[in-house]
């Protein structure tokens, strides 16, 4: 006798949104409705692009997450935590696990490549010295700054830069990455080896990264799985293992295909063609 075997249950997201919605009083008065009942679901070890114009919510999605900025409305869970009802000392903790990189880097320019990597290592004390040491070696490897381990910023270019700020984000041992426009201000070529950098995190540590950005190559090269958002909403998401087969909803999405698209198809013997048109942005 045959038995019917069940399938087996999804399992649990590692950050789940729950109609999160956040609005700000403008200077005239009126409300801004920068994320309006939003609910996401992002897997543990994805790279999730929030992608859209200015304007359209991303960022202030972004840190919904961390509770740098607290919804009006909804639930954000990390790693099965309600992080909406923690107080602030239990927020604290949990904040170890999430990392954050900016789009302006927001390193300190009177400190060394070594003080900035373990100043978050230091603020809560629980490392000794010589932990601290070890863990900034690791991060600068990673990231693949070793030698700059003594420079200061002023130093540095501004891919430099922002690898010392992930090397920063790292040091405490995140699961989460969440980084929000991090390549806005680097050139194409720096920006693609940040992206084989953070991927190789991802792969290599497990890290879950979400990402903020307009450039749709942003997305092509780092992202698995992609929210498209307008007006604080999210209007579609979908996996970017292949194009889809009939057109997206959203004129984002299929910007995105067709970027996929070009990728699948050989290209013809002759000069590279130009990446102008994939590098637009939407801000």
């Amino acid at each position: 006798m045959s038995t019917t075997r069940s399938p087996s249950p999804e399992p649990t997201p590692l950050i789940r949104l729950e109609s999160v919605s956040k609005a700000f009083a403008l200077p005239d008065g009126t409300r801004f409705d920068a994320v309006r009942e939003v609910s996401l679901d992002i897997a543990e070890g994805d790279a999730f692009g929030l992608v859209g114009r200015s304007g359209a919510g991303k960022s202030t999605l972004l840190r919904l997450i961390n509770l740098l900025e607290r919804p009006d409305a909804g639930r954000v869970q990390v790693a099965g935590r309600d992080l909406t009802g923690l107080s602030r000392r239990e927020l604290r903790d949990v904040r170890q696990g999430i990392g954050m990189i900016f789009q302006q880097f927001n390193l300190l320019q009177n400190a060394t490549v070594f003080d900035n990597v373990a100043f978050a290592l230091r603020i809560h004390g629980r490392h000794s010295r010589s932990e601290i040491d070890r863990r900034v070696h690791e991060c600068l490897e990673w990231v693949g700054l070793p030698d700059k381990i003594h420079s200061y910023p002023a130093q540095l270019s501004g891919g430099q830069k922002q690898r010392v700020a992930i090397a920063r984000a790292l040091a405490p041992g995140p699961k989460v990455l969440l980084c929000d426009e991090p390549t806005s201000a680097l050139d194409s070529e720096t920006t693609r080896s940040l992206l084989q950098t953070l991927g190789d995190i991802r792969r290599q540590l497990g890290v879950t990264i979400v990402i903020v950005t307009h450039e749709l190559p942003v997305v092509e090269q780092l992202c698995r799985r992609v929210a498209i958002l307008e007006q604080g909403q999210v209007v579609e998401q979908f996996d970017l293992d292949r194009p889809a087969e009939l057109p997206r909803q959203s004129a984002l999405g299929r910007e995105i295909d067709e970027l996929l698209r070009r990728r699948e198809t050989p290209s013809p013997p002759g000069p590279t063609p130009s990446l102008h048109a994939a590098e637009r942005r939407y801000a």
